[in-house]
């Protein structure tokens, strides 16, 4: 199963904007973005470009921005985006719910996690119930009506525990108590509490 390994706080780096992708460090002064304003990583960081960015560009960059905040690859992404095209309703709504459905999406989204990669450690590791049955994909496709929940030792680990303690609240389109989560009905593009533009990303793959 590919998955990025490198460090994560070269993404947001790069997109010049957190993507929350280490949970409760990016609330914290040690964040990169805090530290370096953005910066971009590498020897040419600090030549960042000031002229005008292509459409190209634009598009591109909008690509890869939902990309790594889904923790998806290209292959996977672009997937994505052929059965939200094929799909008879809005392709951009699609799209967003399509990302959303993710099972790790979900178990960050219903508060488990602070970020989508360590909920999908906990996917991956078994550690996750779809209907009272182990799924262990974190791309596993959810669908309204399902219950998503934890077993009782997952419920101890390090980075679940204060999580529940805390009673984060979940997405508007979910629904928790304690460990049980269940999915009430797809999200709304306005839903997803992301800025990402969508109508950009099908302007890339349709060129």
């Amino acid at each position: 199963m590919a998955k990025y390994i490198d460090p994560k706080c070269r993404l947001c780096r790069r997109e010049g904007e957190k993507l929350y992708l280490k949970g409760a460090r990016c609330f914290t002064p040690k964040c990169p973005i805090e530290k370096r304003g953005g910066q971009i990583p590498g020897q040419h960081g600090k030549k960042r470009t000031r002229g005008r960015i292509s459409g190209y560009g634009i598009q591109l960059r909008e690509k890869q921005k939902a990309k790594r905040l889904y923790g998806v690859l290209e292959g996977q992404f672009h997937r994505y985006y052929e059965l939200a095209i094929k799909s008879k309703d809005n392709t951009a709504e699609m799209l967003v719910q399509l990302l959303e459905s993710r099972l790790d999406n979900i178990c960050y989204r219903l508060g488990f996690t602070l970020s989508r990669s360590l909920a999908r450690q906990l996917v991956t590791h078994g550690n996750v119930l779809v209907d009272g049955k182990k799924v262990d994909v974190p791309s596993f496709q959810t669908k309204p009506g399902m219950i998503i929940s934890l077993p009782a030792h997952a419920a101890k680990f390090d980075f679940v525990a204060p999580n529940l303690i805390e009673k984060n609240a979940p997405a508007k389109w979910l629904s928790r108590v304690g460990t049980q989560g269940k999915i009430d009905r797809l999200p709304g593009r306005d839903e997803v509490g992301t800025d990402m533009k969508t109508n950009l990303i099908i302007e890339f793959y349709s060129r």
